[in-house]
């Protein structure tokens, strides 16, 4: 009896067992960066686009053509993933004329004023591309030209990208050595690390100029925003800073709590804003310390997204996409009208080679010219 009961013993665990799903579980997903051809330039150079993708999901699509951010897909309050990004679903729309969409900027982001700087006695005179002023590099600049790029090992995905600007170029003196490094975190931020170095004494202001749309679609009108400053370089008509700081308490310029951006964006009595069209200007963020800092905060209440803003930078250039005008044709063929984007580009203060009460751009032989900006992305629950 004893036997024939644990042979059946033995039998019914045997057949439990058979149903058991033997198979290898599956390993997490790990970070990762794949490599796919994107065309050419007219000059025929090659021209690749990187997908940058971590363990949520989330995808960053980058090419070295003017290093431009081409996509940002990240979830919504429901998990559906989505593009918050102006731009083209090719790089023919990328070489043509287009607002600086997701380009590296420089060797000097935003505008220099009469397009010329005095260092070391000399005057350097510099392209006059908007109005009689001097705007983000130049006519070929860092976002028209091709970057040699490096996946780099480690744990989050990266991305690296060089570029050598000779003696001169743009009319900027020294050979700047630059390197931009594009991370995609596991909390679902894009970091982006610029350094520099040059051979003989130079001004450099690095940044990114993404054009962001929380929702994929509309305008931003509606998105609350909270920035850390509570003062702004003010512009003449020409958008260049009167070398002066205005604090933004009591006018529209006040984001210090979060602020439908529609809230003061038409607001006809406010110089500032009739210079700007709206939001164009410098936020003098209120830093501490020389680390990374969290300058700002959009939601968007319709899809849920948020966009945190860290940056070693500071400054913080809020455009509302103003001179948009519908006649880009971007992404799915849609039309990008006035305000459907906005950008936060950190940086040093717009004209401040000519300005000696600002934060100095300069950058000498033997040091090392680094900043930092991380867009952080996240999705309130419902």
């Amino acid at each position: 009896m004893r036997t024939s009961t644990l042979a059946l013993a033995l039998l019914m665990i045997a057949g439990c067992s058979s149903n058991v799903d033997r198979t290898t579980p599956k390993a997490p997903m790990k970070s990762k960066v794949t490599k796919q051809d994107y065309g050419k330039t007219a000059a025929g150079e090659p021209v690749d686009i990187y997908t940058l993708e971590n363990a949520n999901g989330m995808k960053v699509r980058i090419t070295n053509w003017a290093g431009i951010i081409v996509s940002i897909e990240t979830p919504d309050r429901d998990g559906k993933l989505g593009d918050v990004l102006h731009g083209f679903d090719s790089l023919e729309g990328f070489l043509g004329d287009h607002p600086h969409f997701g380009a590296l900027i420089g060797r000097y982001g935003n505008r220099i004023g009469k397009a010329k700087f005095a260092l070391g006695g000399k005057t350097y005179k510099l392209a006059v591309n908007n109005g009689e002023n001097h705007l983000h590099g130049g006519i070929r600049a860092f976002d028209k030209v091709v970057w040699q790029a490096a996946v780099r090992e480690g744990a989050d995905a990266s991305l690296e990208l060089k570029y050598t600007s000779k003696d001169m170029e743009e009319g900027y003196p020294g050979t700047l050595q630059a390197t931009v490094v594009y991370t995609l975190t596991a909390d679902n931020a894009l970091e982006i690390h610029y350094t520099a170095t040059t051979d003989k004494t130079t001004i450099v202001n690095l940044t990114n100029h993404a054009y962001f749309n929380l929702a994929g679609e509309g305008d931003v009108l509606g998105y609350e925003v909270q920035i850390n400053a509570a003062r702004i370089t003010p512009v003449d008509k020409g958008l260049i800073p009167t070398g002066v700081f205005q604090d933004v308490k009591g006018t529209p310029f006040d984001f210090t709590r979060p602020t439908a951006i529609g809230a003061g964006i038409n607001d006809g009595k406010n110089q500032q804003i009739a210079f700007g069209g709206g939001y164009d200007h410098n936020w003098v963020l209120d830093r501490t310390g020389d680390g990374m800092f969290l300058a700002a905060r959009v939601r968007d209440p319709k899809s849920g997204r948020i966009m945190e803003v860290s940056t070693t930078e500071p400054g913080l250039q809020f455009y509302t996409g103003n001179f948009l005008d519908g006649k880009i044709v971007g992404k799915g063929g849609k039309s990008y009208a006035r305000r459907s984007a906005f950008c936060m580009e950190t940086q040093h203060y717009p004209d401040s080679p000519n300005k000696p009460n600002f934060p100095s751009v300069v950058l000498e032989p033997g040091q090392t010219y680094h900043t930092a900006t991380a867009y952080k992305f996240s999705a309130e629950k419902k």
